[in-house]
């Protein structure tokens, strides 16, 4: 099975041993996504809806280098640190899909990496 790796310089570099997107049979699956900045690398300052908005950017820059968008998604997987973030985060997600609506998994979660609020991974066709 052979797979190809999807990166782009629209996000901030990595910050381990991962890709930010891997294409293998058809399907593209999104690495967790947390509100880096792209041009500093840091994350950003605000709330969980600001943080939000700038995971499903970055995953929006993902997914356009692999020639797919937010329609394509079949999965996501929200992970938060605080489950009464919840409707902020699920206010910013509702503009980006239309209905059918992929699949999605909120769990709640002691700590993200760089103190993250919200972090979300993606599987795409």
């Amino acid at each position: 099975m052979a797979k190809g790796v999807i990166t782009t310089g629209r996000i901030a570099p990595p910050v381990g041993p991962f890709s930010p997107g891997v294409v293998s049979d058809g399907l593209l699956y999104l690495s967790g996504q947390v509100a880096q900045d792209p041009a500093s690398g840091k994350l950003i300052t605000g709330d969980t809806a600001q943080q939000t908005e700038q995971v499903l950017r970055n995953a929006g820059a993902v997914l356009q280098a692999a020639g797919k968008n937010f329609a394509d998604v079949l999965k996501v997987g929200v992970f938060l640190t605080e489950m009464g973030d919840f409707q902020a985060m699920n206010t910013v997600y509702g503009k980006y899909f239309e209905a059918p609506y992929p699949a999605r998994t909120t769990v709640g979660v002691a700590a993200l990496p760089l103190g993250a609020r919200v972090e979300m991974d993606f599987i795409a066709r």
